[in-house]
């Protein structure tokens, strides 16, 4: 009886499970299913559902605890899915790999949960053809979601591995798979095609959501948040920095809820902001520490923060700070070279460059792949420390750079900059002893282009430094590839002159003729052209006697004809003018000094509204006594305006007087102030 009534309380639970998994009431259908253990705690059916009723949920975490507590009733072939699921959603992705590995059965489930992981795992081409798999055996209502998975994954690759993506033929029907599809044109440069697609992806986003009437216009923004956040990217990568970091603003203002586009969009701006701004740069670099953003970004984008971190650290001065970063960035990635650069750079920053250089060297030394970049680097170094040879030899010291055109260019602008002309010339020979050896070894045919730029080149900077005899060589390498290069031949015949004038005149011969040589000029037209216009009128200016002096003294410049000073409108011939009067009065022989008045000292003396001497102040007495030098207007002075002799002629003899004069003036002043 117990049993019959335990059988009928099971099965009560059993339909009540199946009422709730069917309306997605899942908490209610997990409380019965432990009823269900509790009646029977190793029933397979049940453990299994309470698994799913978790996951359901949310709760990961429990739900591995309860497969892992029962393993010997939940085996792998029962359970494998949900356990690799539930590793998989607490990011434990190599664990999610080897439990579907170890399935004795590949479900279609497990198929698509594989294809997710290795994607995780940045195992591109092995996630490639697992949805490749799954599209071309699968005929249900996820083909869509498949192809955008598919897309995403060639978005991957052409962003992160620089793989030049196939065509899939994919119709771009969605939102998702136009927004794919931009990121792999981004990755392979193609910014303009993929702006076009980024803003076909808004509008489909925008017609999809639209039709659902409880989205509202904030869920919309928030869903496009990513794809204005490529936008942004795109803005930034074609120099517009302005409108890029005005976009990645309003996005941060919307606060959305991926950390990880947050975390990206927070890097990008640091990158704007570079050493500028750096109050702004500390606060979004928050953003980049939020939890969960290690799960959400691929590792060249986590290792990328990590490097802006440093370099953040570098610019706020705090160098112990930049120092841990970078060196925990070296112990990751040992071959990486960003993290010396860092390092380097800060050593810099506290002058002391010959530890930087000691350790771009050891850096080179232990990872040869990358010594090219680290010796250019110390090149720069040394030319910033006014090292200019000891950086020569750096840069000669790599091997793979020394024939290319643009290091053999500043090479011998660095010698001759320091007056080493032998050296220049050595680096000219060796670049093109390696063309010689290098195109014996894979054909016999005519120089390459860059060859023979070369060899000119080295000829012509012998020539400028008049190492002639040494430029011979090239110039006849140069007229065998093109006998008919005049301008060449004419160098090689300058060159012989001072070596061998024989040669010099047997290569004269292959001259061309002077007739051959003639120009077709329409002269009339050449003269009557806007630029000879002024030639021409000088030139007819050049006749009668212009020309015979031309032909006499051969004078061509006109002489300037001296201007006449002018005189002052009483200059008078017949005296004779002051041998002194371009020098100051005083210097002159006859200044005698300035006479004192007497009553000058006087004025102006005592206090505010006292009264003076009414000799000094009767206008009466001033009246009647004789004037001491002649008045302006009065009749003395007009009958002696025939007598005068201006000042610049002769001694001023009126000079006191003159003086006289200003006083009484001064005296009329006072009275009529009074």
């Amino acid at each position: 009886k117990m049993a019959a009534a335990a059988g009928a309380a099971a099965a009560g639970l059993w339909s009540e499970v199946n009422r709730c998994g069917q309306n997605g009431d899942f908490a209610r259908a997990l409380k019965s299913v432990n009823k269900i253990l509790q009646i029977n705690k190793d029933d397979v059916t049940a453990l299994q559902c309470k698994v799913v009723c978790l996951i359901q949920n949310g709760n990961f975490k429990e739900a591995l605890g309860v497969i892992n507590t029962h393993t010997k009733v939940l085996t792998s072939d029962v359970i494998a899915f949900e356990k690799a699921y539930c590793e998989y959603r607490l990011n434990r992705i190599e664990s999610a790999l080897k439990t579907i590995q170890s399935a004795s059965q590949q479900t279609d489930k497990l198929k698509e949960l594989y294809g997710q992981v290795l994607y995780r795992l940045e195992r591109y081409d092995d996630c490639l053809a697992a949805y490749r798999d799954l599209i071309r055996n699968s005929q249900d209502e996820y083909e869509e979601e498949r192809k955008t998975n598919l897309s995403a994954v060639v978005a991957a690759q052409s962003t992160w591995e620089k793989v030049v993506p196939e065509d899939l033929g994919l119709r771009e029907a969605t939102y998702e798979l136009c927004y794919n599809s931009a990121c792999t044109l981004i990755g392979q440069g193609k910014l303009n095609e993929a702006m076009k697609k980024l803003q076909k992806a808004e509008e489909l986003c925008r017609q999809s959501l639209s039709e659902d009437s409880d989205v509202t216009e904030e869920d919309i923004e928030a869903e496009l948040a990513i794809i204005h956040g490529q936008m942004a990217y795109i803005m930034q990568l074609q120099g517009r920095t302005e409108d890029a970091l005005q976009l990645y603003n309003q996005i941060i203002k919307l606060k959305p809820t991926d950390v990880g586009l947050l975390a990206v969009i927070a890097n990008n701006i640091i990158t704007i902001n570079k050493d500028q701004n750096v109050f702004d740069s500390k606060k979004k670099v928050k953003l980049t520490n939020a939890e969960g953003v290690e799960h959400k970004l691929s590792k060249k984008q986590l290792q990328a923060i990590e490097f802006n971190k440093a370099l953040l650290a570098m610019y706020t001065n705090q160098a112990d700070q930049c120092r841990k970063l970078s060196a925990s960035l070296q112990s990751q990635s040992p071959e990486h070279l960003l993290p010396v650069l860092i390092q380097a750079a800060q050593l810099c920053r506290e002058k002391q460059h010959a530890k930087a250089v000691g350790l771009l060297q050891d850096f080179a030394d232990q990872h040869p792949a990358n010594a090219a970049e680290i010796k250019l680097t110390m090149a720069q170094l040394k030319i910033a420390q006014g090292s200019v040879t000891k950086a020569c030899m750096i840069l000669r010291s790599i091997e793979e750079l020394q024939h290319k055109p643009g290091m053999v260019s500043a090479l011998v602008t660095m010698y001759s900059h320091e007056e080493d002309i032998d050296s220049a010339i050595e680096v000219f020979t060796q670049a093109i002893q390696w063309y010689q050896q290098h195109q014996a070894s894979q054909t016999r045919g005519p120089k390459s282009p860059v060859h023979l730029s070369l060899i000119r080149e080295a000829a012509n900077f012998k020539l400028k430094h008049g190492r002639k005899k040494e430029a011979i060589s090239d110039l006849e390498e140069l007229w065998k590839q093109n006998p008919k290069d005049v301008h060449t031949l004419a160098q090689l015949i300058s060159a012989y002159s001072l070596v061998d004038p024989e040669k010099a005149k047997v290569l004269s011969k292959h001259l061309p003729s002077s007739d051959t040589m003639s120009l077709k000029v329409d002269v009339d037209a050449l003269e009557n052209s806007h630029g000879a216009t002024y030639v021409r009128k000088k030139a007819a200016k050049l006749t009668g006697d212009n020309q015979q002096k031309e032909e006499g003294q051969g004078e061509v410049k006109k002489k300037k004809k001296k201007k006449k000073g002018k005189l002052p409108k009483n200059y008078d011939p017949k005296v004779t003018p002051d041998p002194e009067r371009w020098l100051p009065m005083r210097e002159r022989s006859y200044y005698r000094g300035r006479k004192k008045g007497k009553k000058k000292d006087q004025v102006g003396k005592g206090t505010q509204g006292s009264t003076t001497t009414g000799s000094e102040l009767d206008a009466s007495r001033t009246a009647s006594s004789p004037p001491t030098s002649p008045r302006p207007g009065s009749g003395a002075a007009v009958s002696a305006a025939s007598n005068v002799i201006p000042p610049r002629h002769q001694k001023p003899a009126g000079a006191p007087a003159t003086k006289k004069k200003q006083q009484q003036k001064k005296k009329k002043g006072a009275k009529g102030g009074w």
